[in-house]
């Protein structure tokens, strides 16, 4: 008994002495240089609540990405594209994520949607979501006077309009109204800016359907004749006050903040020209503005997670917000 003993000692020393630990190899080092925050995710925070049409409560509700930093932090609201007809908040993360990583409060919020919401309601949302931000910004380490907007599509559309508005109260209804909804500048990824010609670059049967009243532009600003909408679409001679409200492009003037547009040539869905012609109408009127078209890129999709997309924004928000 002895002797197996000792012959199972000497195999184990043998076995730590060629590996060198009883348990198999020595760990690894893995030095790290701590350079980026830690990030706080809020979610499903509620900015708004009331009735749509007198048949449907709502509810609407923004995730708030938070750098766990000491010092009061800018904020960008994030606005989600989805046809005016969905808000998913969800949307973008990769996008939201590097701003938060870049030390920027990100707050992605829902709007009203068609056909219960129309024009000028879902504006007012987000509005609304800038001026309780600023009213609970103590809560979230925000820095009120530091405060951009970012969308893509249908939210880039709201964007655009957000900034170009800045510095007029026309569109803030609701609480907080002592707060103002005005930002220092905005991102608009393949927004509308003119919903008479959405389809201006597309095929006949393309536009013909961008001019029914069942394109959801049509929804949007007209509703349905069932919650006492108007009939028609977007060209219809009797719905052209309508329209032109709901067009962000009308409403440029001196106050409107700078922007920053972004197109892809491959787009199927919102011409490329409606980037174009708010890029020039900005220009015309003194704007600070900037516009880029990336080739291949579509309605959404792969090109727009990439870095050098994602780097061209970020550097557009430390521009006019870490000055």
């Amino acid at each position: 008994m002895r002797n197996v003993l000792v012959v199972l000692l000497i195999l184990i020393s043998c076995f730590i002495f060629v590996n060198g630990s009883a348990f198999g190899a020595e760990s690894k080092i893995l030095n790290v240089d701590p350079v980026k925050n830690e990030i706080t995710l809020w979610e499903n925070i509620p900015f708004s609540e009331g009735i749509a049409r007198g048949v449907l409560r709502y509810s609407l509700t923004m995730d708030v990405l938070q750098p766990r930093v000491k010092e009061k932090s800018p904020l960008i609201v994030f606005v989600t594209g989805g046809g005016f007809i969905m808000a998913p908040k969800n949307n973008l993360i990769q996008l939201r994520m590097a701003l938060a990583e870049a030390g920027y409060i990100v707050a992605s919020i829902e709007y009203r949607v068609a056909p219960l919401g129309r024009f000028p309601q879902p504006l007012e949302d987000v509005k609304t979501a800038i001026r309780w931000l600023r009213a609970n910004a103590e809560k979230f380490n925000i820095d009120p006077e530091r405060v951009g907007i970012l969308g893509n599509s249908a939210g880039g559309y709201l964007s655009a309009f957000t900034g170009i508005t800045s510095g007029s109260k026309e569109f803030d209804k609701g609480e907080n109204l002592n707060f103002t909804s005005d930002v220092l500048c905005a991102v608009d990824m393949y927004g509308l800016s003119d919903l008479t010609v959405i389809g201006a670059d597309f095929d006949e049967a393309n536009q013909k359907g961008h001019a029914s009243a069942g394109a959801t532009e049509a929804l949007w600003v007209l509703g349905t004749s069932t919650f006492g909408g108007n009939d028609g679409g977007v060209l219809a001679p009797e719905n052209k006050n309508l329209i032109d409200k709901a067009n962000p492009i009308n409403y440029i003037n001196e106050k409107s903040a700078p922007m920053l547009l972004m197109h892809g040539d491959a787009d199927k869905l919102v011409s490329p020209s409606q980037t174009k012609i708010l890029f020039e109408a900005l220009q015309a009127k003194g704007i600070e503005s900037e516009r880029y078209v990336i080739p291949g890129a579509a309605h959404g999709g792969i090109y727009w997670a990439q870095d050098n997309v994602i780097k061209t924004i970020v550097e557009f928000f430390d521009k006019y917000m870490k000055k």
